[in-house]
């Protein structure tokens, strides 16, 4: 895996993968699958509630973070060998992206 380009003015994360795939994540995409329990727990739903009558899922979900101003990639850095942690505009930062998760998450 190569990471060939990272920017927040660019808007995208691209990565070529070593069996020749690649993959390129707008940073939209990328916060929106924050990969932080917390985001998790907003976007799929607490695994561990048990409701007699079901939750309907919310129309609009909606993460944690700061909205106030327009999402941009401030930072990323490598985590040891197998992740990526990215802090955002949002002031959001806890999630890591493992290298694993970013290629089960490839866009088509």
């Amino acid at each position: 895996m190569i990471i060939t380009d990272f920017d927040g003015t660019v808007c995208r994360l691209e990565i070529d993968w070593s069996d020749g795939r690649q993959c390129v994540y707008g940073i939209e995409y990328l916060r929106s699958m924050c990969p932080c329990a917390q985001c998790r727990t907003v976007r799929e739903g607490d695994p561990h509630r048990i409701d007699v009558v079901p939750q309907k899922k919310p129309l609009l979900t909606i993460l944690p973070g700061n909205y106030a101003k327009p999402l941009s990639a401030l930072s990323a850095e490598l985590v040891g060998n197998y992740a990526l942690r990215i802090d955002w505009s949002d002031e959001h930062g806890s999630g890591i992206y493992s290298f694993q998760y970013l290629r089960e998450i490839c866009p088509p």
